[in-house]
């Protein structure tokens, strides 16, 4: 798999990861167009996409909180035309090793705590990646949803708190969504 990464606005990248992200989060979740803009002018945040041969099948947003040694997966999609190939834990594989030869010391992701079969599949894949899932759950006030936290410890065996974690995921949500 070819993996492309920007840290800046790349119009051509979004076009390619544009339609998996739309396919996996456009009813509900997604982040509007402009503030991923935002995310990364700010320098908070990578797109990344992966190919097969010239297709587009997997994309992600990471952000980063380079203080707190933290990297967040916000959105990682892979199109439904090749899910359970093992596109995605590749590909996860893939950004532990990007982590982890930047300095990053955790891995973060949050997902919907609702106990339904697509949340639970979910969960699942996180678990088969390493992640281990924390029994906090967290309200927001701006969606319905309510949200568990995974993560990846890389260095260590540290254990995180789930109310820690949202603390990291909220600092994030707060400077993807502020302009300055």
């Amino acid at each position: 798999m070819k993996i492309i990464t920007t840290s800046t606005w790349d119009d051509e990248l979004w076009k390619d990861a544009s339609p998996l992200y739309i396919e996996a989060f456009g009813e509900k979740g997604a982040k509007p167009v402009k503030i991923i803009k935002n995310m990364l002018k700010k320098g908070i945040a990578e797109l990344l996409v992966g190919y097969n041969e010239s297709t587009p099948i997997v994309m992600a947003l990471i952000g980063k909180l380079v203080p707190e040694q933290i990297m967040i997966i916000d959105y990682l999609a892979v199109s439904k035309k090749v899910r359970n190939q093992g596109i995605g834990r590749q590909f996860v594989d893939y950004l532990k090793e990007k982590a982890a030869e930047e300095g990053i010391q955790t891995l973060i992701i949050e997902a919907e705590s609702e106990e339904t079969a697509d949340n639970q599949r979910r969960i699942e894949f996180w678990h088969t990646c390493g992640f281990r899932l924390t029994e906090y759950i967290h309200t927001y006030i701006w969606v319905p949803e309510k949200y568990k936290a995974l993560y990846l410890p890389l260095a260590g065996n540290k254990q995180i708190s789930g109310e820690q974690l949202f603390v990291f995921i909220n600092k994030f949500h707060g400077l993807s969504f502020r302009e300055k």
